[in-house]
């Protein structure tokens, strides 16, 4: 039987390729509006990210997420994304124990 292929994605923070569902997709929606994907399947431009703030603060001095959606990123947006990582972390660290 053939193994089937796991889809890589890099991390736009620390620029290493994992497994997609190993990381975040931070999705700028058509309205323009800038959320976590936590499904995967919101439509919209996609930027993916390593679920750790660290990755997050690489990304943010590096305005990669400003290339990725081609428009300026606010600090609240910033801020309220380092929340929801820190939130979708604590979740899958309470899964794993």
């Amino acid at each position: 039987m053939t193994q089937k292929k796991i889809p890589m994605r890099q991390c736009i923070g620390c620029q290493t390729s994992r497994p997609k569902k190993e990381l975040v997709r931070i999705v700028r929606a058509p309205t323009g509006e800038i959320s976590i994907d936590s499904v995967g399947k919101k439509p919209g431009r996609g930027a993916y990210l390593c679920p750790d703030p660290a990755c997050l603060a690489k990304a943010q001095k590096k305005k990669a997420l400003e290339r990725s959606f081609e428009q300026a990123i606010p600090a609240e947006v910033y801020e309220a994304l380092a929340a929801q990582l820190a939130a979708a972390g604590k979740e899958g660290a309470d899964a794993e124990t």
